[in-house]
């Protein structure tokens, strides 16, 4: 009996073919929730960055909120706080940087780099300690800021740290205004 010439495509390699298609969806499909699994879950996405009202913040008080599982202190200063800020000199400081996301890293710790307005009534800054995490309590301290009790971090009005054990100033968020009376973190 003669063979009979088939053409090019068979029975058999149509077979290949969809049997290698259905294991590569079969391992897509298996494979994929431990990839999705590494994304951030809906509670972390919806905390990425938040809108504060800060329209009932009097001057001389603070608004503590939680951002990112830290505390967050907004600060609206005094007259006199925002004169005890600006005359410090960076040279006293133990941390020369301005610790702000919102800055370049070489950023100097000028009152006016920490503060969310030019006119330095406003103070947004992670209330977290930089020495070992604890936090701090605010207008206390020898230099009228934030004081550590812990170990006994001091921090200025503008919250650089200026006695203790804690290297660097509080850090300042990535932050922008909205409004007037709206700010955003994150």
């Amino acid at each position: 009996m003669a063979h009979v010439d088939e053409p090019s495509g068979t029975r058999r390699d149509f077979l290949y073919v969809a049997t290698g298609a259905a294991g590569a969806i079969a391992t897509g499909a298996a494979v994929w929730p431990l990839i999705n699994q590494m994304n951030p879950s809906a509670d972390v996405q919806a905390l990425a960055s938040i809108q504060v009202d800060i329209s009932g913040v009097e001057t001389g008080s603070q608004l503590t909120i939680k951002f990112l599982g830290k505390p967050v202190f907004i600060r609206r200063r005094t007259a006199e706080e925002i004169e005890a800020g600006r005359a410090v000199e960076i040279s006293e400081l133990v941390d020369p940087t301005a610790e702000n996301e919102n800055l370049t890293p070489d950023a100097p710790a000028t009152d006016q780099n920490r503060t969310l307005d030019e006119a330095g009534e406003w103070l947004i800054m992670t209330g977290v300690c930089t020495h070992l995490g604890c936090v701090p309590i605010g207008e206390a301290g020898d230099f009228g800021g934030w004081f550590c009790p812990c170990h006994g971090s001091h921090y200025d009005t503008a919250g650089r740290i200026r006695k203790g054990p804690a290297p660097r100033n509080l850090h300042i968020p990535v932050m922008r205004r909205v409004s007037d009376t709206v700010v955003e973190l994150g």
